[in-house]
């Protein structure tokens, strides 16, 4: 017996080291990706800025929570930097999903097959997994979460037991803290990962749960799920506490908040309307609410593994819909519970539940093709974003052509940021009218004001009153309007149209 122990623990280890390799050559080309990606260059930007003393929202300004800006800070703003703790942060994750696979099936083929599935959604651009997005990172502690609540749950079994002492008690306890605490870090990357905490906090509802729920006869079982549910939120709400507090002790708590939170509110009004304001919004929970519903109705006859599946796949497939935007990223979220859904159709012992776990997956290819626009050509740019690597770092490509094969306005972006930096000294300040923050990165310059992009600037009446008192003070030697958007709506006294580089309007200051 021993000896099988000793042999299966060999060959876990060795698939776990060829697969974390794997991983690792299929995230290879993007570290040495160009700086094309917007919103990875936003965040690049404010790791700059930070290290550069401005404060966070209150001096320099995006939508999410804080530790996605303080990893790039970490990182100094550089991407290939940035990008090698992503893959470190998959890997990780990988290693944690492998287990957790181990742990809901029985199967080590099960186990082997999910975790290659994973491999691909996350290691691929498939899903945008080659990019330094917020999902990237949030992955590693939601599913380390996920592991941790699965073997909370078991524990309890084992404590019901006359036999069972206050240390596994204990232990519970601490597990439950650990996994609330993980989160947590994953809701300060992104707000979404409360979803994938509501889906736990059901898990753990469903399961510890009496199957009959009169609170007389139960009284005891109740309070001790009141005790798992309190340690766990309580790890849950403390690093957020802390950020809070760390907010407060500069004077930017309300710009923390309105960032974070009320900043994204006309983002999710606009793309869930459906009759009335949130009206999609309000379906799309109705449909969720129902599933928990008939989970919890069911849960007598689905094994705990299965409801485990279950419920985080649909809390994962409403956070992938719920803000009502098409990016590709968001899928990244469903890439673990996906992946384990996948896993069910193949195991025997949930033969009567393949059919309900193979309907969720048809639902997930409807909504990733229809709402994401995901189909057989996004295997193809799978293909051809290894061929552009390839031909590149072998010498059959050029510089140029490599670029734009991320995005036709590459190469312009390196040749205004090349200008800028031969025009400037360190002392003048850019203004940049577009949403190709790259530009400000790659010649090394920041806004003027707290407001980096086109889009963050017309989205209210108070950025744009703010720009314009940015621009007046800083007075920078050049504003740049890219023809990607509206013509400059500001005063362009004291500036003169120099000249038009592919497009790009330089205003050159005159006094």
């Amino acid at each position: 017996m021993k000896t099988l122990e000793k042999i299966e623990k060999k060959s876990e280890t060795w698939f776990l080291l060829i697969i974390t390799f794997i991983f690792f050559l299929l995230r290879l080309p993007s570290l040495i990706e160009p700086l094309w990606y917007g919103d990875e260059a936003i965040y690049e930007l404010i790791g700059i800025a930070l290290n550069k003393g401005r404060l966070l929202y209150a001096q320099i300004w995006d939508n999410k929570p804080p530790l996605l800006y303080i990893i790039y800070a970490l990182g100094r703003g550089d991407q290939f930097s940035v990008r090698i703790f992503s893959l470190c942060f998959g890997v990780l994750s990988v290693i944690s999903f492998y287990y957790l696979s181990k742990k809901l099936f029985y199967s080590n083929k099960i186990s082997t097959l999910t975790t290659c599935i994973y491999v691909f959604l996350l290691a691929t651009p498939f899903i945008e997994g080659n990019i330094g997005n917020a999902e990237n990172f949030m992955l590693l502690p939601i599913i380390t979460a996920g592991l941790l609540v699965y073997k909370a749950a078991e524990m309890t079994k084992i404590i019901h037991k006359p036999s069972s002492s206050y240390k596994i008690l204990n232990t519970k306890y601490l597990i439950l803290f650990i996994a609330g605490f993980l989160l947590s870090v994953a809701f300060l990357f992104k707000i979404v990962a409360l979803f994938d905490f509501a889906a736990l906090f059901v898990y753990l509802f469903t399961t510890l749960s009496p199957q009959n729920l009169s609170l007389r006869h139960h009284l005891k079982a109740y309070k001790n799920l009141l005790k798992d549910f309190f340690t766990f939120t309580l790890g849950f709400f403390l690093p957020f506490l802390i950020t809070v507090m760390y907010f407060i002790s500069q004077g930017a708590l309300l710009d923390f908040i309105h960032a974070t939170f009320f900043g994204n509110i006309g983002y999710i009004n606009y793309a869930n309307k459906l009759i009335i304001p949130q009206g999609f919004l309000i379906l799309k929970l109705f449909l969720l609410l129902s599933a928990c519903g008939i989970i919890f109705w069911k849960r007598k006859i689905i094994a705990p593994q299965v409801t485990f599946i279950f419920l985080w796949f649909s809390f994962s497939l409403f956070s992938a819909v719920f803000s009502g935007r098409p990016w590709t990223h968001y899928l990244l979220v469903l890439a673990p519970s996906a992946s384990l859904m996948i896993g069910l159709l193949f195991d025997s012992k949930v033969k009567k539940l393949r059919i309900s776990a193979f309907t969720l997956l048809i639902i997930l290819i409807y909504v990733s093709t229809t709402f994401f626009k995901i189909n057989i050509r996004s295997f193809g740019r799978v293909w051809t974003y290894y061929q552009n690597f390839f031909l590149f770092v072998s010498s059959n490509k050029s510089l140029e052509s490599y670029q734009e094969f991320f995005d036709r306005q590459v190469t312009r972006d390196y040749q205004i940021a090349e200008f800028i930096t031969h025009k400037t000294t360190s002392s003048d300040d850019i203004f940049v009218w577009g949403n190709d923050p790259q530009i400000y990165v790659l010649s090394g310059k920041m806004p003027p004001g707290k407001y980096i992009v086109e889009y963050h600037i017309s989205q209210n009446q108070n950025a744009m009153k703010e720009t314009v008192e940015d621009i007046k003070r800083a007075k920078p030697k050049y504003i740049i309007s890219l023809p990607e958007v509206r013509s400059f709506p500001f005063d362009t006294l004291g500036y003169i149209n120099k000249f038009n580089l592919k497009g790009a309007s330089f205003y050159e200051k005159t006094f």
